[in-house]
């Protein structure tokens, strides 16, 4: 009978059904999928190819082309680092002062001591560090050591005696450049004397001392009594930073920031004992005070003297104005302490 066949229809139209729908998902993954394939593909890469025949011709090949689009890809950015080691210097640089340079601070830049900068430039600074002056062209040697002119009679013997060097350490400087079968140097050539050292050609004001101070007279007459420091010093300058070389063995002091015209204090009380204008080996306007207990202070390059000579002060006492005067390369004070007639470092005694 027929109403056997009657449950069937729903069960096949639920097939037909299921596998309908089972296809538009298959089919929508598929456009998913192909979608992204596209996008993955590298840029366009164009080229033309030609073939041979069996007959021996040649063919000329359609064009191939990789469809454009974005490349869906994980960028990596190539990162370059060399590492270039710090290698010696074995030739001289020259180096052209301008305005702010000094001698201490050149000598830092080029990791060298201030005095191997010195030593290679005696013919322009004469060992004094306030020489140099804007548009002068120093020397800078490739190392720590004497850079010395060869004369005419110098051997290798004599010049490793006199700069307290070892012979060998000239010998083998590669930037020498000497010839291991003649080994002398020519005349005129400069060399560099690695570790080698000479003395100071020292321009000093004599310490000039009150009756019974402590402090030791290389010049004749005194002064009388007066004010007797506390040894607790004061900064002469409002300013308490270097505008130029520091204390060193070539530089018996220091010199401290402070404008043309700018004041200067007496760093503890005491008696002036020099205060004098003119040239003075190249301080220029000076003024010196015992202290009474065995310190002496001296202020140079001044533009202007306040005191007068045997003159009683206390600390913070304006003695005199900063200047350029003397031997000096830009407004500054110059800065010295004695004691016991010898040269002690400023920062020993300064807050």
């Amino acid at each position: 009978m027929n109403n056997n066949n009657k449950p069937a229809q729903p069960s096949r139209l639920f097939n037909i059904t299921s596998w309908v729908l089972t296809g538009l998902v298959v089919l929508s993954l598929m456009g998913f999928g192909y979608v992204k394939f596209q996008a993955a593909q590298i840029p366009e890469i164009s080229f033309q190819a030609t073939a041979t025949t069996e007959q021996g011709g040649s063919l000329t090949l359609p064009e191939i082309a990789y469809a454009s689009g974005k490349v869906q890809a994980i960028v990596r950015l190539v990162s370059l680092k060399t590492n270039i080691p710090e290698r010696p210097r074995y030739n001289e640089i020259d180096h052209e002062v301008v305005r702010g340079d000094s001698v201490f601070g050149i000598a830092a830049e080029y990791n060298i001591k201030p005095e191997s900068l010195l030593w290679a430039n005696y013919d322009v600074l004469e060992d004094s560090p306030d020489s140099i002056r804007v548009g002068m062209v120093l020397r800078v040697p490739p190392t720590d050591g004497v850079y010395y002119q060869w004369q005419e009679g110098d051997t290798l013997d004599l010049i490793a005696t006199k700069f307290k060097a070892v012979k060998d350490d000239v010998i083998n400087w590669p930037g020498n450049n000497i010839d291991l079968v003649d080994p002398e140097p020519k005349a005129g050539s400069f060399v560099m004397i690695p570790g080698g050292k000479r003395e100071f050609v020292q321009w000093l004001i004599p310490t000039v001392a009150r009756g019974r101070s402590g402090t030791a007279s290389l010049s004749a007459g005194v002064c009388g009594g007066g004010p007797v420091g506390s040894g607790g010093f004061i900064w002469p300058a409002d300013n308490h930073s270097l505008s130029g070389n520091d204390f060193w063995s070539g530089h018996l002091g220091i010199d401290i920031a402070a404008g043309e015209g700018a004041a200067v204090y007496a760093a503890d009380s005491g008696v002036v004992t020099m205060a004098i204008g003119g040239y003075n080996g190249g301080y220029g306007n000076v003024v010196m005070i015992d202290h009474g207990n065995g310190y002496a202070t001296l202020y140079a390059h001044l533009s202007q003297i306040n005191v007068t000579r045997c003159q009683g002060v206390y600390a913070g006492n304006m003695i005199g104005l900063a200047g350029n005067t003397g031997n000096s390369f830009g407004a500054h004070l110059h800065f010295e302490v004695r004691q016991g007639g010898g040269f002690i470092s400023p920062w020993y005694v300064l807050p």
